[in-house]
């Protein structure tokens, strides 16, 4: 992986880390602190699991900065990026950097020394601050000691240094090292004996009454000014931190010594993703690619017409998100659409898509826009976005009480000659621009008018009141989704049962509901063969004898993050395939609106088997397999070629060389559509031979390649011999 890659994902772990402790972490010692039992299956108090995380963040914590200054830094600065340290600093570089401080840094600090005149200042979430001690005394004859240094957030944490004055082209400073090398200047005439940065986590999340509530929008307001300044629950220390200042800081924000991390380098960590962004290397960096637009939407700009003659699937980021926005653009513009609704959960800034809805709204069209103003960490700029769609004439509206809107539907209504008819984008991921290039995700454009009839249904149950009776197409929580899928995964028990084939593959974000976990240890039971590709937390253990030893689960980790959702059911050998908005967790089934949708035109289903299941269950590259132990191993290619889902995805559908593996995506393109079935024993297509075969490139064909060389991981990690073999040695 390239180096500066490696970094960014070093300083994406390190925020994760710290939104578990600001929403997770918190919650539990809210728990700990009232007695509440957590009423979790393993039965474990909130003291207990406490004390694990404690461990096992600490041992995290403890890999990540082992990486950056044993791995990475040494790396970069062989390379030409590097990192100054005060320690290393030549005498012209001091020169310019204590110029730096003195003009940029020092007006703007305003140092707090305690005394009882001057208590302990209130700290900002995730601020960087120092402790600072101090002999002598001032101007007023004071001499307590202790002072704290607050730096603001006005202040940039990463400086990117000129070139000359004995710097190199690539050559960073962290703004802590700076103000760390030259504190003194802030206390003049008195000496400095200690100085450490600190970095205290605070319980961000926000709590709103909405049965009180009469305005959502007006008592967020209220509350997102208390986020930065909520319960203590972590503490952050340089590692040069005194003991004596560490219990200090412990016992002003009533702390225990579980939540205190002293860490060798800067103690916040996501930092040094700003040299990600500044460091001009392209060679350090993954290829630059741009997704793309399917012929049939370049040769045709009618999308409408586009759409009644079929659906578009949108594969993303291989396939460019613009078709969306221009879907929603012509949409804005045409003077037969007379309605436009859509749901909007996390958008990003200067959306486009904001943009067109509110010129859509300008322009007379009834818009309708459904604003999670809840979206975690996105309340602030959601509640932005919809004053801005008020402004301009849309109803807004903020979904339901007590339940998130989490689906992903923006519903057009156009008047035709044969009357009204509904256009429809559903997708598995946001509608935000900047994502849909990092994150995996399906959308589906459609004209179908059973699906549009629901979608219809579903935002008049987000705006109004009222029972809109069943949906035809899709499946809805709170309501339907849960029972649907376990009815799903019961019929394929059953056929097992009865000596018919069954398979389920089902690839999302995260698996903890328990009793879809119970229904697919049945289905193991019975004979299923069942993959899951679950990218993040996963609560059921595969492998176990007697319990789920049909079951296999495996993580992709790569260069854009997995976010589709992919629900497959054999069903008798008439493929049912869903999209969906929804994880398998308690929180999507009964505490949201979601929405999962089928997957209907044959060429379309085959598009979402082909990549979005089959290429990912091939990947012995950025796969983990989880194992009965709980633990994940990472696969290993062995004997058989290397695969990547993302880089074949890549290859394939971008254009983009490999320049990792050297991989001949013709013959990916064929091998990545076979998949376990059975016992995990044989190879056998979800598909038809011959449905794949025409699928192959001309130059392909004539070469003579066929799928015969699939390699298959079983948990333990090794790969089998290859689908010709396992077919001669079977036959």
């Amino acid at each position: 992986m390239p180096l500066l890659e490696r970094l960014r994902f070093l300083a994406i772990s390190s925020a994760n880390l710290d939104e578990f402790y600001e929403i997770r972490v918190a919650g539990l010692q809210q728990q700990a602190a009232f007695g509440i039992p957590t009423g979790e299956p393993d039965g474990l108090s909130p003291a207990a699991i406490l004390e694990r995380i404690s461990e096992t963040a600490h041992r995290l914590v403890e890999q990540q900065y082992e990486v950056l200054n044993g791995e990475l830094l040494p790396a970069l600065r062989a390379a030409g990026v590097r990192l100054l340290d005060s320690d290393g600093w030549t005498a012209s570089q001091g020169r310019w950097l204590k110029r730096y401080f003195k003009s940029q840094v020092l007006p703007v600090l305003t140092p707090v020394g305690l005394d009882p005149a001057h208590p302990f200042p209130r700290i900002l979430n995730k601020s960087l601050t120092f402790i600072v001690s101090v002999t002598g005394r001032d101007d007023f004859g004071r001499d307590s000691g202790v002072a704290v240094v607050q730096v603001p957030r006005s202040l940039p944490r990463l400086i990117q240094l000129p070139p000359g004055e004995g710097f190199g082209p690539h050559d960073f400073v962290l703004l802590s090292s700076i103000v760390h090398a030259h504190i003194g200047e802030a206390f003049g005439g008195m000496q400095v004996t200690s100085c450490a940065a600190f970095r205290l986590t605070r319980n961000s999340d926000l709590w709103v009454d909405e049965e009180e509530a009469d305005d959502l929008m007006r008592a967020l307001k209220g509350e997102l000014s208390s986020r930065n300044y909520g319960d203590a629950v972590r503490l952050e220390v340089e590692s040069e931190c005194t003991t004596e200042m560490g219990e200090f800081l412990l016992s002003t924000f009533e702390l225990e010594p579980s939540v205190l991390f002293r860490v060798p380098g800067p103690v916040n960590l996501h930092r040094v993703l700003a040299i990600h962004e500044l460091c001009q290397r392209p060679d350090l960096k993954y290829p630059p690619f741009a997704g793309r637009v399917q012929p049939r939407l370049e040769h045709e700009r009618d999308l409408f017409l586009v759409l009644r003659r079929g659906d578009v699937l949108l594969h993303h980021p291989f396939d460019a998100f613009t078709p969306v926005v221009e879907f929603l653009r012509q949409a804005a513009l045409d003077p037969a659409v007379l309605a436009i609704k859509q749901t909007l959960y996390r958008t990003g800034p200067d959306s486009p898509i904001v943009e067109t809805l509110i010129e859509a709204a300008r322009a007379g069209k009834e818009v309708t826009v459904v604003v999670e103003l809840r979206a975690r960490f996105d309340e602030a700029a959601n509640i932005s976005l919809a004053t801005r769609l008020q402004q301009a004439g849309a109803n807004v509206v903020y979904g339901i009480v007590g339940y998130k809107a989490h689906a992903k539907m923006l519903l057009v209504v156009r008047r035709e000659e044969r009357g009204l008819r509904r256009y429809v984008h559903l997708g598995t991921g946001n509608y935000h621009v900047r994502t849909a290039k990092a994150y995996t995700d399906f959308s589906l454009l459609t004209a179908d008018r059973g699906i549009g009839n629901d979608v219809h249904k579903l935002f008049l149950q987000l705006t109004g009141l009222g029972r809109v009776g069943k949906l035809r197409s899709l499946y809805q929580a709170p309501f339907t989704l849960h029972k649907e899928l376990l009815l799903l995964i019961d019929a394929e028990a059953a056929s097992a049962r009865a000596g018919r084939p069954a398979r389920i593959v089902a690839k999302m974000n995260s698996l903890a509901e328990p009793q879809v976990i119970q229904a697919l240890y049945r289905a193991s039971q019975a004979g299923v063969s069942i993959d899951l590709i679950v990218r993040g937390l996963c609560c059921l253990r595969p492998g176990v004898p007697h319990v789920s030893d049909n079951i296999r689960v495996r993580s992709i980790v790569g260069r854009m993050l997995e976010h589709s959702r992919i629900f497959y059911f054999h069903n008798g050998g008439e493929p049912r395939v869903f999209c969906s908005s929804a994880d398998w967790m308690q929180r999507n089934f009964f505490r949201r609106v979601e929405a999962c949708f089928p997957i209907e035109e044959e060429r379309v289903k085959e598009r979402v088997i082909s990549e979005g299941l089959e290429l990912y269950l091939h990947d012995n590259t950025q796969a983990w397999s989880l194992s009965s132990d709980g633990r994940y191993r990472r696969l290993r290619p062995g004997r058989e070629k290397p695969r990547s889902a993302q880089q074949s995805l890549l290859e394939a559908l971008c254009g983009l060389p490999d320049t990792q593996h050297d991989a001949d995506v013709g013959q990916d393109a064929s091998l990545l559509l076979q998949v376990r079935a059975g016992e995990g024993v044989a190879l056998e297509p979800i598909r038809r031979k011959e449905e794949l075969d025409r699928e192959l490139p001309d130059a392909q064909a004539q070469r003579g390649q066929g799928p015969g060389a699939a390699a298959a991981v079983e948990p333990g990690g090794e790969p089998q011999e290859n689908a010709e073999l396992e077919r001669q040695r079977r036959a």
